[in-house]
């Protein structure tokens, strides 16, 4: 084995065969000599690398460790946020931020106190009781929270399939498949703002902090996700009966209530309407509950073990006209809400069109676009004439 080859191990054992070598009568010092040195080299050449490796390992050890701490700075840093944004204080900056428009508190106090102003950069940090607030009203409302939500930007187009041909089975020998035949339609929904306000007394206005957001915050979130989900109920009823390059078709079924009622509108749905629900006025619910309990008849269940959804968008039944939708039956994956800026609430306030009688509106809005996206989600019923 060459020197420039050999490991410790090799070097040792290379060195012992030259000790022994050198007590021989005829030995050749010289050359002996010079192995010796070569040996000596190597044996330095490799605590050199080892060394060199050593302290390559040290330096990475060193930037790992380095990192992991700058990712615990920023995570302590992060929980800053989540901790300060809870604060009295902030809270307060917040509630003004939201009469005023004016976010310079809410990032000043974040800078100071939070984090540095590269992680305050772009939207302001919302107040845990008001994510709640805005959540509740999302999930307490029985329409919304079972629509389809996207968070798209601009227009958003959905494909639904108009009609096409089935699969075939392909034998050996057979004569190649004919290509399918599918006729698509894309339904475009167009974001608009949904809008509602309320009026509050200056005594209202003045409140801060908590008290104050709680009271806008639970008024207006309530009052647009209603708003939200009577435009649903306004694109279901709006749809055509069939399918065009546009909207897709709802099914129309036109019945006095009885007890097979939703059980023959559930009929006209697609095989695709899997998680379907039966939207109407209470009052409604109260006309089919009576029936069944009255009637004598053996109709079972009269909801066909549907949930019923409560809605003051459809008329009672009893005060309906003729041909008028008074019930809505179907899958509300069917329907279809883009919020290109979030869910969140938006606030303007105008202390000025009723400031004699010390009234201010205040203005809440959403900006979303809402509509059905598939075709025979579900089956409006309409009264007989």
């Amino acid at each position: 084995m060459e020197i420039k080859d050999m490991q410790m191990a090799d070097i040792e054992a290379r060195s012992a065969e030259l000790e022994t070598a050198l007590s021989a009568e005829n030995a050749d010092i010289e050359s002996i000599t010079a192995e010796v040195t070569a040996l000596e080299e190597r044996k330095a050449q490799i605590v050199a690398e080892a060394e060199e490796r050593k302290a390559q390992l040290e330096a990475v050890e060193k930037t790992a460790k380095e990192v992991q701490e700058l990712k615990k700075e920023e995570e302590r840093n992060m929980m800053d946020i989540k901790e300060y944004r809870n604060t009295k204080e902030y809270i307060n900056a917040f509630a003004e931020y939201v009469k005023t428009g004016d976010d310079s508190e809410c990032r000043a106090l974040m800078t100071e106190n939070a984090v540095s102003e590269g992680q305050v950069v772009g939207t302001v940090a919302v107040p845990e009781m008001v994510e709640t607030i805005i959540n509740t009203a999302w999930e307490n409302d029985e329409i919304m929270n079972r629509v389809r939500k996207t968070f798209i930007k601009g227009n958003l187009k959905v494909n639904f399939e108009i009609s096409g041909t089935d699969a075939v089975v392909h034998l050996e020998g057979d004569d190649a498949v004919d290509a399918e035949e599918l006729v698509l339609g894309m339904v475009t929904l167009v974001p608009k703002n949904i809008k509602k306000w309320v009026p509050i007394t200056d005594e209202v206005y003045e409140m801060t902090g908590a008290p104050f957001l709680d009271y806008i915050y639970d008024e207006l979130a309530y009052r647009i996700v209603k708003k939200a989900a009577g435009i649903v109920i306004a694109a279901i009823l709006a749809s055509p009966a069939t399918s065009g390059a546009s909207a897709p078709a709802v099914a129309v079924l036109t019945q006095a209530l009885g007890a097979g009622t939703i059980a023959s509108a559930e009929a006209l749905l697609s095989a695709e309407a899997t998680d379907n629900v039966a939207i109407m006025n209470r009052a409604t619910w109260g006309a089919l509950k009576n029936l069944q309990i009255t009637s004598g008849q053996n109709v079972g269940d009269v909801f066909d073990g549907l949930p019923v959804v409560f809605t003051d968008a459809l008329p009672a039944y009893a005060s309906a006209s003729a041909n008028a939708a008074y019930m809505i039956v179907g899958d509300l994956k069917g329907v279809t809400a883009n919020f290109p800026n979030g869910d969140d609430i938006k606030y303007k306030f105008d202390d000025t069109t009723e400031m004699t009688s010390d009234v201010i509106r205040v203005l809440g809005k959403m900006f979303g676009a809402i509509g059905v996206t598939a075709p025979f989600r579900f089956t409006q019923v309409k009264k007989a004439a």
